[in-house]
Parts: structure tokens; sequence; C-alpha cells
């Protein structure tokens, strides 16, 4: 019999899940993977296993009656189909706001998911769909172990200095501070440059997160010092569709003199600014690269000018720099935005191997620089699926 952790990444229009094999013997291995995206406007059930081959890819015509519980349930039974006497263990969730209290992987208990649904407005276009997935999980199995995998949690090392903001202290008291995220993505790439670079990873790391969401971190052998990402995931770096970084006075001028109420405020900054909103095309740096108007290379421009701000105000943070690492989608799989930053990092010592850089190597700095750079895959699911298993003393 099959034996396997069940890992679910919740959006609110996608559901991405993983199935890894328990093996006590090594470490787990995966075999299956897939999403269903456009769940409430034309879903898409695509499913594939560990070799790449096809398993399910299924277009759903009656959109409004899918909601996460029925792609919970087809997962389910194409797990049940394509792999006969499969036994889940558990399931492991990204759960995106861990708020004050929970900085580790917990069980979950339903006054633990009314907590996290508490925290909803920290999180708005991921929580409420978070805890909608595990609440589908319940309802569906309520003797399944389920585990929260919280991205705030990496950063609770932090110091306070660093999770403050410069508002009255009860603010702070009442969880108004700097929680950082995509804390999973960090604690992976991090291992793994522990595991392959112990020198490396034991001194002063940046690791630049580049996809649809942004944001870097400060690493220290191997804990979080400072995060770009405060106290929701607006903050810091522009994304795909968000804005980043932002003086408050913007958002005061918005709703006083433009009259914007509290919903277009956050509609626009969630999900209408950023590399959309700049370039006004696309919030794929794919398509912008690939664009000849000038307000794409302008959007590409200020993306690249934000990661260096905050890759200098990191270095700062530690007192210097050993190495840079690049990350996640755009990071992993764009040379070009590789290079512009490294350019841009000249000066604390970066120096780029172009052919290492272009073939996608994991090391793409020349052997003289001062300063190393780094390509490493981000595997959340995988460090999901090992916080299941430690949870569920396996």
């Amino acid at each position: 019999m099959t034996k396997a952790i069940l890992v679910l990444n919740t959006g609110s229009s996608s559901l991405k899940f993983s199935v890894f094999e328990y093996d006590t013997a090594s470490d787990l291995h995966l075999i299956a993977k897939g999403q269903v995206e456009g769940i409430g406007n034309a879903p898409h059930f695509l499913a594939k296993d560990h070799h790449g081959q096809i398993l399910a890819d299924e277009y759903w015509q009656d959109a409004a009656s899918i909601d996460h519980a029925h792609c919970l349930l087809a997962i389910a039974n194409l797990l049940r189909t394509k792999y006969l006497g499969i036994k889940l263990l558990g399931v492991g969730h990204r759960v995106v706001h861990g708020g004050m209290h929970y900085s580790a992987p917990i069980l979950l208990t339903p006054g633990i998911i009314n907590a996290l649904d508490a925290l909803s407005p920290l999180a708005p276009l991921h929580q409420p769909h978070n805890v909608a997935a595990i609440r589908a999980v319940a309802k569906a199995m309520p003797e399944m172990p389920q585990i929260a995998c919280f991205d705030t949690a990496f950063h609770r090392s932090q110091s306070e200095i660093n999770q403050l903001f410069g508002l009255p202290y009860s603010c702070f008291e009442r969880g108004i501070r700097r929680y950082g995220f995509h804390g999973l993505s960090y604690e992976y790439v991090s291992s793994v440059l522990q595991q392959q670079e112990p020198e490396v990873a034991a001194g002063k790391v940046v690791i630049a997160h580049l996809g649809n969401g942004a944001s870097m971190c400060a690493i220290q052998n191997g804990q979080s010092v400072a995060s770009s990402m405060g106290f929701t995931a607006l903050d810091g770096l522009m994304m795909g569709t968000r804005a980043g970084r932002l003086d408050a006075g913007v958002v005061l001028y918005l709703q006083q003199q433009e009259q914007l109420d509290v919903r277009q405020v956050e509609e626009l900054l969630y999900k209408r600014s950023g590399l959309l909103g700049l370039s006004g095309i696309s919030s794929d740096m794919r398509v912008l690269l690939a664009s000849q108007e000038p307000h794409a290379q302008l959007a590409i421009d200020y993306f690249v000018h934000r990661i260096s701000s905050e890759l200098g105000s990191l270095a700062a943070s530690m007192g210097g720099l050993d190495a840079l690492v690049f990350s996640a989608g755009i990071g992993e799989n764009s040379a070009i935005i590789r290079q512009k930053v490294c350019e841009q990092a000249q000066w604390l010592g970066i120096e780029l191997d172009h052919q290492a850089n272009k073939a996608g190597e994991q090391c793409i700095s020349s052997m003289n620089s001062p300063t190393s750079v780094w390509m490493i895959p981000s595997n959340e699911e995988l460090m999901i699926a090992r916080h299941t298993r430690k949870q569920l003393g396996l």
C-alpha cells in the first residue's frame, strides 16, 4: 500500500496540489501534481505524474457549480483511480498568514481554523481561500489530520526592531507589525543552500523570490533577519498586479481627494497596479520582455530598480552581503532580469558569469566575484510535505 501526504496550495481561482509518497528510509517522493485553474470562470483540471505524463486534462463546463470542494473531490477521485490502494496519512496546507500566535506548522483543530479565518483581513486575497480548502477537507474527510504551514512563520526569528513600524507601540502589541511572507519558499531555498553550499549558507545571504508575487529576504546562518514585505503582502517590491512599497499618504489622498472607497483602493492596490498597471499591457514578465512598447520597458526598469533598492537595504541590515540567490518564476526563468539586477548590484561586489546565467546554472557568478550569485528553484510543496510529516510524527 502506498502511503502518501497531500499538499494543497489554494488561491482565489486556483487549487494546486502535490502528492508525496512517504518512505521511512528516505525523503518524500513526488508521485503526482496538478492544479485546477479558472475556478468560477473556466475551470481547467490538469494533473501529471512524476514523469510528466498526463493523468487528467479536463475543462469543466458548468463553471457556476465548481467550487474548491468540487475540486478536492476531483483530486480524490483521481488518486483513487490512478493509484489503487493509496493511503493518505495527512494533508498539508500552505496558509499565508499566521498572525502573532502561529509561528510554526501546527495540527489544525476547529478552534485554530476559526482563528486563522479571523486573520483574513491581513491577507484578503489568500487567507479566506486557504481556510475554505481546510474546511472542505474537514467536511469530506473528518478524520484526516490537517497541518497548516505558514508563510509568515520563517520570519519570526527577526528582531523586534525589524518587525516594528513607527506607530505607537500599542499598535505593535495589537499585531500591527512586519510579518514578512514567502517564508516556505525561503526556508526551502535556504535548506538547499545549507546542504549544497554550507559555507555560503552560513554567511550573509539575500534571497530574491521573484514571481507574480515578489519579495526579498535577508538570511544569516539560515535565519531570517529582514524582509521586504511587511504587515501584508502589498509591501516591498512591485509585483505582477500589486504596487509594492507606497507612501501611506497616497492611500489617504485617493480616499479624500479622489473619493475612492475602501474596496476601490483595495482593488487598485492588489489587482490593477504593479507590472500590469505601469505597463498597461500585462502582469506577465514574459509578455513585457517581448514587447516593444515604451511602458513595457518602463515597468521592467522599475521592477529591477525596486529589487536593487531592496537589495541594498537588506544588505545593510546584515552589515554586508556574501551571496544573492534568485528563485521563483521570474528569478528561475528570466536570465535577462537576473542580468539586469546583477548589473545594478556591481557595487556590492557582484560579477556575473553571463554564460552560466544564460544556461541557467546553479552558480551564475564569475569565479572572481567577491559576492556569489545563485539560482535555486523553490519547492514550497516539498517543504510543506516535510513539515506535515514531522507534525504527524512520521
